[in-house]
């Protein structure tokens, strides 16, 4: 397989096939975030594509997932992407799903139905990162959308019968605005109504302009109780009709997984006990990105 750079996929595509499409990230402008900082978007060219299409059908007959790195092939043109998708079900017709990272620009340029049809090639989950339903949050990290475009690009994606997970980042809102945050974060997620959450605790990254702020003094994280605070804001203000909220990421301090609207309150009560001191929270040498 062709790989260039750092390969980067969500943590529940860890036994995929990752067939690398693009490099980079066409946005590459968030400022807490450092994967692709070193490297060049590019989308790469038919043969090299092919050619790991076919290694993969010969080599990877054990894996039932594949995911199309790196962090834009949603934005490929309709075309080209239609072509790779339509060679993979062809070569790889065991595959049970196919997923990629979608963010906001990569949605918009494609109508419903376009994304229909991928739907229907097999591109059944894809992986958005939202970070905050904070407009003032979105526009200091450079996020290049705000809430409203974020609410539409979720539900335009999901209206195509494409599965949705949603990443949030406790902390990004800093200390000034993280009850803010957390609260505008679940309203987001509840007006978007993914199939799945995963919320993460921001780690700053050295290289990133959050975390050159940060040594400048200029850029405050929460703590760890800070944290938990978010973390019961936004779950007690997210509502999902039929969805997993999980926040067992290595870089949490407090591992849940829920599915609501059930486990609810079971959650809530973890949250508060932790808050109180009776729930142990995952020492800082612990945790990692």
């Amino acid at each position: 397989m062709d790989y260039q750079g750092n390969i980067f996929r969500p943590p529940s595509e860890a036994y995929s096939i990752l067939l690398q499409v693009t490099t980079g990230c066409s946005h590459n402008k968030c400022t807490f975030c450092g994967m692709y900082k070193g490297s060049r978007f590019s989308i790469k060219d038919d043969d090299t594509i092919m050619r790991d299409i076919d290694f993969a059908a010969h080599h990877c007959r054990n894996q039932n997932r594949l995911f199309l790195c790196d962090g834009d092939a949603l934005i490929i043109p309709q075309k080209r992407l239609v072509e790779i998708l339509t060679q993979i079900r062809k070569k790889l017709p065991w595959l049970e799903r196919i997923g990629s990272y979608a963010n906001s620009k990569a949605i918009k340029m494609k109508s419903v139905e376009e994304l229909k049809e991928l739907h229907d090639l097999g591109l059944t989950i894809a992986y958005m990162g939202l970070e905050s339903g904070d407009d003032v949050t979105l526009a200091r990290i450079k996020k290049g959308a705000d809430s409203d475009k974020m609410i539409e690009m979720g539900k335009k994606i999901r209206s195509a019968g494409i599965r949705l997970s949603i990443t949030v980042l406790l902390g990004i809102g800093q200390k000034e605005r993280s009850h803010i945050h957390a609260r505008e974060t679940g309203r987001v997620l509840s007006a978007i109504d993914p199939e799945f959450v995963g919320a993460l605790s921001l780690m700053l990254t050295p290289g990133t302009p959050a975390y050159e702020e940060a040594q400048r003094g200029n850029w405050h994280l929460p703590g760890a109780e800070e944290m938990l605070e978010e973390l019961a804001i936004m779950f007690a203000t997210t509502h999902l009709t039929n969805g997993y909220f999980h926040a067992n990421h290595a870089s949490n301090y407090l591992p849940i997984k829920a599915k609501l609207p059930q486990d609810r309150e079971k959650i809530l009560l973890l949250i508060n006990d932790a808050l109180k001191g009776k729930v142990s929270l995952k020492p800082e040498y612990m945790r990692a990105l």
